[in-house]
């Protein structure tokens, strides 16, 4: 009886286990199955999104050609005599171009045609930032260069070696200044005539020389700078890293020394100095060099050439100073030296090149001899690889405006005011910006204007309250002096020697002249160009905005002109003078960064960042932002992913 009852409950008790166990432990199979199930539809979902996704850009790509290439026609296209048969004039009686061939295409351009004319020299950061804040419609612009295109300079190195292609840093002058529907000159300016308002320019095309008058009503001067030779023989031997000819000629002879490395027949002896580099200048363009280098023998060299070519590659840095980034805060040049030293990068520091010649580099050092005194001690590096990089010097074209202006002493830049505009010539016309320009910092040039204009009482001596006034028109002439004249009352009392509680005119010399040794010039670096460019592309737009656009004579182009030379009282467009429409161009320090080879440095003046693969990135980041268009920074960030996958190109082109 108790068997039986006991039957139906094991029975049930069976039931509920086999249920639970089908719920809660599923067989093993099933799960992978499902997992299995799972992946192929997410893989396959993927799959057909990559599809569908290649397809619409595919799409795109074809809707884009199929508006793009279509035919266009330039049937009875409108072009004025003058463009076709220049007038000329001037003191050499050459052809004035005063009309370009597409000055009457349309309406736009022929309204263009009335405006001012803005010529400028150069495309370099400072031309490059004119054209970027000078507004549609101001002026009449036309750009002068020997190139057709704009480079982006800090990244020359990586060029050099092939970290990124020069196609990447180039952008072309007619799509920058297509904005302003400007107008491109290929030629190198030669002289002014500033008494008519005449650029000379010599343009050279297959073996044929022509030069030509280029007529303007504003003048921007941002040709740059040469390198500074210091007196040292042998230069010829030599690079310079300052044009994408540059780059490309030193990749070709990178390239070459390590071909000829690579050869049986060539000797230990030679080997060595093919391999060898020696860099001249401790500043972020040798620095630079030295770590893409470094950074192409350690990815590269190692791994598709013989291993005792990268064995046998010597890097020299030969830096004037006691440190290289001299410019940069004492840690960071420490940093990069530190690294340096861990990279075997040979530092020869507080030396000076004696002579370069076609295999070796001379230099001396002062040294301790036997007995103590110290003695210059002249070395020899044997090398097939120099590259110049320390100082500069004027462009010749530079070199010869200076020579027409009779205060122009500075030996390595067109001097301006804080306005930009060339001292010495017709106030308003002529401006010079970037390397080529320096900012006058002597307040003694300024002596008798402002004892004339704060000298109320006209006794000779200029009391505390004269002073102030004197301070505030100081610093609108000079802004670089700012930050000394701080101290107002303190400067005053230390100057006045004889206790009067004023400044006699010796004692007010001697303070300017102290604080004006105390200034020191605006580095020449891209981004005072860059800052300098914007400045004035602002301040010509104001300018424009305010000034008499009423015809005159010069801009008449109803008929052609048949004079010989053109009249010094010919009418122009009357501007408002700078001072009355813009503030004095003041210098915004905003950092200075360098790579030294998978790591970067940043100084910020008081803050200071330096690093291995995050400051490398960050130092990307900023020269991929700063990039003129869209598609060179698309083109860069190709080159990177690129090169990070494959490695560097290694053919000889």
């Amino acid at each position: 009886m108790f068997a039986a009852a006991r039957r139906p409950a094991a029975r049930l008790a069976t039931r509920q286990l086999a249920r639970f166990s089908s719920t809660q432990v599923p067989p093993a199979g099933g799960a992978w199955a499902r997992r299995a199930k799972a992946g192929a539809k997410y893989t396959g979902l993927f799959a057909l999104s990559t599809v569908a996704g290649v397809g619409a850009l595919a799409g795109g790509i074809l809707i884009h050609d199929a508006f793009t290439y279509n035919e266009k026609h330039a049937d009875r296209v409108p072009v004025h005599p003058l463009a076709l048969n220049p007038e000329r004039g001037g003191p050499k009686n050459l052809p004035v171009v005063r009309i370009q061939m597409d000055d009457e295409e349309d309406d736009e351009a022929k309204r263009l045609l009335t405006r001012p004319k803005l010529v400028i020299v150069g495309a370099g950061w400072g031309a490059m930032g004119v054209l970027s804040t000078v507004s549609p419609g101001d002026y009449h612009v036309t750009v002068v260069s020997t190139d057709t295109f704009t480079t982006f300079t800090p990244l020359l190195p990586s060029a050099a070696v092939g970290t990124v292609s020069v196609r990447s840093l180039i952008e072309p002058i007619r799509k920058i200044v297509a904005r302003l529907r400007g107008h491109v000159i290929v030629g190198k300016a030669t002289d002014l005539v500033m008494g008519e308002r005449l650029l000379e320019v010599q343009t050279s095309f297959n073996g044929k020389t022509d030069t030509i008058y280029v007529p303007y009503d504003k003048l921007v001067i941002a040709v740059g700078s040469t390198s500074s030779t210091h007196g040292v023989p042998g230069l010829d031997n030599c690079f310079q890293l300052k044009t994408i000819g540059d780059a490309q000629s030193i990749r070709r002879r990178i390239m070459d020394n390590f071909e000829q490395a690579s050869l049986p027949t060539t000797s230990p002896e030679e080997r060595r100095r093919l391999l060898s580099f020696v860099i001249c200048g401790g500043g972020p363009t040798g620095v630079e060099t030295a770590a893409e280098i470094y950074d192409f023998c350690q990815e590269d060299i190692m791994n598709y050439f013989p291993k005792i070519c990268r064995n046998e590659v010597s890097i020299h840095v030969i830096q004037s100073r006691e440190h290289i980034l001299n410019t940069y805060a004492e840690g960071i040049s420490k940093f990069a030296e530190e690294k340096f030293a861990r990279d075997q990068v040979n530092l020869v520091t507080s030396a000076r090149v004696a002579g370069v010649t076609h295999d070796s580099v001379l230099y001396t050092v002062k040294e301790k001899d036997e007995n103590g005194k110290t003695v210059t001690v002249q070395h020899s590096i044997p090398t097939n690889f120099v590259l110049w990089s320390t100082g500069i010097a004027m462009n010749p074209f530079t070199a010869r405006v200076a020579s027409l202006l009779p205060n122009q002493a500075h030996k390595k830049a067109i001097e301006t005011d804080a306005h930009l505009r060339v001292l010495g010539s017709p106030k308003g016309e002529v401006y010079a910006i970037g390397d080529c320009a320096n900012i006058e910092t002597s307040l003694i040039n300024h002596f008798n204007a402002l004892v004339e204009e704060c000298d109320k009482d006209s006794n000779g001596k200029i009391d505390f309250g004269e002073w102030e006034d004197m301070v505030t028109k100081i610093k609108k002439r000079v802004p670089m002096a700012e930050d000394h004249l701080a101290q107002v009352k303190e400067l005053f009392q230390l100057y006045d020697t004889d206790s009067d509680n004023s400044l006699s005119l010796n004692e007010l010399f001697k303070l300017l002249e102290e604080i004006g040794n105390r200034l020191t010039s605006l580095p020449a670096t891209a981004q005072v160009a860059s800052q300098q460019g914007k400045y004035l592309g602002k301040k010509l737009h104001k300018l424009a905005r305010k000034v008499n656009t009423s015809p005159s004579p010069s801009n008449d182009i109803s008929k052609p002109v048949s004079t010989t030379s053109l009249p010094s009282n010919t009418l122009r467009p009357v501007f408002p003078n700078d001072d009355e429409v813009w503030k004095p161009f003041k210098y915004l320090h905003l950092g200075s960064l360098a790579y030294i080879g998978n790591a970067a440095v940043f100084d910020f003046g008081q803050y200071q960042f330096m690093g291995g693969l995050v400051a490398m990135y960050a130092w990307r980041s900023i020269y991929w932002n700063e990039q003129v268009g869209t598609r060179t920074r698309a083109l860069l960030m190709f080159d990177w992913i690129i090169r990070g996958i494959w490695g560097r190109d290694l053919s000889r082109l």
